[in-house]
């Protein structure tokens, strides 16, 4: 049980690296911190079956609240776009042959 309330404080310490990282409007490391606070939650998901039932309600009472803090932290994430719209260009070389006359 230590290992995985291990995990889930560093996975804590890693969702509050991402809101402190998007309250200073740096989206880049929150993204970052986020995705590896989900791998820390999936690791917990895949050991909940080895888990007493006393050990699932610790673990359980905890990750309930983090899962929410990092959806709304994920939700305050700004949206990747594309930079432009537009079909891409045929390079006329792309077909041809090395060497060929072109």
């Amino acid at each position: 049980m230590d290992a995985e309330l291990k995990l889930l404080a560093d996975t804590g310490l890693l969702v509050t690296e991402a809101e402190e990282a998007l309250d200073t409007g740096d989206p880049g490391p929150a993204r970052a911190a986020l995705d590896r606070a989900d791998e820390g939650l999936a690791e917990l998901r895949r050991r909940w079956p080895a888990l007493s039932g006393a050990q699932r309600g610790v673990v359980g009472a905890a990750a309930g609240p983090m899962r929410a803090r990092l959806d709304t932290a994920r939700a305050r994430l700004p949206r990747q776009v594309a930079l432009t719209d537009g079909a891409p260009e045929r390079d006329p070389e792309e077909e041809a042959e090395p060497g060929a006359p072109g």
